[in-house]
């Protein structure tokens, strides 16, 4: 059935913007079922842009789509564009019009893209409205805008009228993050979520706003000392439960918590205090909600139709269509967006997995193999590696981190050498290894030793973050504290070394909330963190602990200039199991940067233990666990250790030193 065309103002050519600059290589355009309208409806579109849309290929849609207030003709209003190719008529309703769904038609392009156009006079910034979409079959819908950049604070559903303007005031930080955000540079994340990091304690029903929690967050993550903070996700989302992971509106930080200015202004903020921001990105999967990306013009727009591919089993919402031109325009846009518009400083890019396989979660018969008979999503890949060579073209200094749990090939390494192109990937097996063994109770822990010394094996496979994060703190999983054996001092003791040997590990650093000070009940989407445990000895000891070894992370050269590479760790000894001691050693650049590390993973302290070192000469210690400011039991060595001329571990020079009881020590060359 032919689409209506519906009649607009004329077009203003000074409006007309400038061809996006691409660095894929640009063929003539097919031809176009009509010739260009001499004088047609007002567009932000130009030929190039309609072009690198239907080729996939548009990075900055958020200019073109959406609701903008323009000039047109002398007369203010607000421009709005929608893809709905599969429609017949579509038209803006809203608060303007009494959400009539007569008033405001929508023009289709002539130039078959399904693109929708419509200039209304004299309304603008703050107009609530939502599209009309009428499918070729009949079928009616009420759509808020994929592309808005706010929304109305759920449960309502429609989109605002509301541009990204923001004069920043953090250029010391953007000139000079390339160091900062480096491979070679600590990296060490505190990931938040906004709703319920902290609440209003007069109204813990109360979300604070973006300000509230800017006041409150920025002084904290400066004093604990994280380098940056990691936001679960802040997109637009209506249901509260799905912690952010199903979200409806793509371009718009949630209304929850203000504006997107707001949302700016604690970027800034975290950004003159040093702190780079990263968020988190789900282009993995959206919600079936009536008002959002399903079924949008009344077909399978933006989902896979064929539900093997199309529906995600596990979080019950619906697949991104990674083979149609215009998703990967709209999911390549998104991402340059945030970085973009609101300045931040990387995107961890949620469930890859996911995305890299065609049988993700799914039984046999419940998938169709790719073209060339295997399991992976061919289309998402090569999605994913575009992305990533697009942002790391046009902001080389953020990264893009990938939350991928199996063994597919070089997730972080470049494009060009047959990666995937992301910057890092969270170490899913180190954390598992990592939990399993210290949940485990002491007098075991020497039968599995090797669930800690096994990470070294892929360690510098791909460049690893560490990630302690909220997935671990849910289900019936308990909070990190609480997952230790042992009574009240062990368990705090066993976390502190937990950490320590997390920050002694290589690679870069991942920590939910709450972890940093003990919290000892599972983590609740709707509840603030119980920040009252800092008042005890035990919370507050591990809070310094935290902040100690942040301060070691980022001040010692060989704990962050090597993280990816094998040259910066080397084992002293594994074989120590009947004392469940483990040895190894951490390298800088320069190796009068070299750092010891001793763990006792047992309660029994070990006093006058001998350890090979690297070479002869006094050694201090730098950071022990068991410090009684920690609310550790105080056992540390004082003034020099001196290295002797007896052979140990297979090194000519050997020291002793107290080992406390579940303990980390750090000693470095005087």
């Amino acid at each position: 059935m032919a689409k209506r065309k519906v009649a607009t103002p004329a077009a203003e050519p000074e409006q007309t913007a400038q061809p996006i600059v691409s660095d894929q290589p640009v063929t003539e355009p097919a031809p176009t079922e009509a010739p260009p309208q001499e004088s047609g409806p007002y567009s932000r579109f130009t030929d190039f842009d309609i072009y690198l849309f239907r080729s996939g290929k548009h990075q900055r849609l958020y200019e073109k789509f959406g609701s903008h207030v323009v000039t047109h003709n002398g007369v203010v209003g607000t421009y709005f564009a929608v893809w709905a190719p599969s429609a017949r008529y579509v038209a803006v309703m809203g608060n303007f019009n009494n959400w009539d769904k007569g008033t405001h038609p929508m023009n289709v392009r002539w130039d078959s893209s399904g693109i929708w156009e419509a200039f209304i006079p004299h309304i603008g910034s703050g107009e609530t409205y939502k599209y009309f979409i009428v499918h070729e079959g009949g079928r009616e819908l009420e759509k808020g805008d994929p592309y808005a950049h706010w929304w109305e604070l759920p449960p309502k559903t429609a989109s605002i009228v509301r541009d990204t303007y923001y004069e920043w005031q953090d250029q010391d930080w953007m000139t000079n993050r390339k160091a900062k955000n480096a491979l070679n540079a600590p990296f060490s994340v505190y990931e938040v979520h906004l709703s319920s990091w902290r609440r209003d304690p007069g109204d813990p029903d109360r979300e604070l706003s973006y300000g509230e929690i800017a006041d409150a967050l920025v002084p904290y993550v400066e004093d604990m000392g994280f380098t940056h903070v990691e936001f679960m996700p802040v997109m637009q989302y209506p249901y509260a439960p799905s912690w952010g992971y199903q979200i409806t509106g793509y371009y718009a930080p949630s209304s929850r918590f203000g504006s997107p200015q707001d949302f700016m202004k604690l970027v800034e903020r975290l950004h003159q205090a040093g702190i780079g921001v990263i968020l988190d990105w789900v282009p993995s999967h959206f919600p079936g909600d009536a008002h959002g990306l399903y079924e949008f013009d009344g077909s399978h727009l933006y989902e896979h139709p064929d539900m093997r591919k199309g529906y995600h089993p596990d979080w019950k919402s619906y697949i991104f269509n990674y083979s149609r031109p215009e998703v990967r325009s709209f999911l390549l846009s998104n991402a340059i967006f945030w970085l973009d518009r609101f300045h931040v400083d990387g995107l961890r890019v949620d469930a890859v997995a996911s995305m890299l396989y065609l049988d993700y979660s799914r039984n046999a018969g419940e998938w169709e193999p790719n073209i060339y008979g295997g399991r992976e999503n061919l289309e998402a890949i090569s999605l994913l590696k575009e992305i990533n060579e697009a942002v790391y073209k046009d902001f080389p200094d953020v990264q893009t981190i990938a939350e991928e749990s199996t063994a597919f090939p070089g997730v972080s390494r470049p494009v060009f050498t047959g990666g995937l192109g992301f910057g890092m990937k969270w170490m899913m097996g180190w954390m598992n290894d990592t939990l399993r063994y210290f949940e485990r109770d002491s007098s075991y822990r020497k039968y599995h030793q090797d669930e800690l010394t096994f990470s070294t094996i892929y360690a510098f496979t791909e460049n690893f973050m560490l990630p302690l994060s909220h997935d671990e703190v849910v289900y019936g999983k308990h909070s990190l504290v609480y997952k230790m054996p042992g009574d009240e001092w062990q368990r705090f003791a066993n976390l502190r070394l937990l950490f320590s040997y997390m920050f002694t590990h290589s690679g870069t650093k991942l920590l939910f909330m709450g972890g940093e000070f003990g919290q000892t009940s599972e983590w609740k989407f709707d509840t603030s963190l119980d920040w009252h445990l800092l008042e005890f000895p035990p919370h507050k000891g591990m809070a310094a602990c935290v902040r100690a070894l942040n301060t070691l992370y980022k001040t010692e050269p060989a704990m962050h200039e090597r993280s990816f590479t094998a040259d910066g760790f080397e084992w002293i000894d594994t074989t120590d199991r009947e004392n469940s001691v483990i040895t190894y050693i951490r390298k800088g650049n320069r190796p009068e940067d070299t750092l010891l590390v001793i763990l006792n993973m047992t309660p029994v302290p070990r006093h006058g233990y001998r350890i090979g070192v690297p070479s002869a000469g006094s050694y201090k210690e730098v950071f022990n666990s068991d410090a009684s400011e920690f609310y550790g039991s105080g056992i540390t060595n004082t003034g020099a250790l001196t290295s002797v001329e007896e052979t140990w571990h297979g090194r000519p020079q050997s020291l002793q030193l107290d080992v406390p009881p579940l303990s980390a020590v750090v000693l470095k060359m005087v």
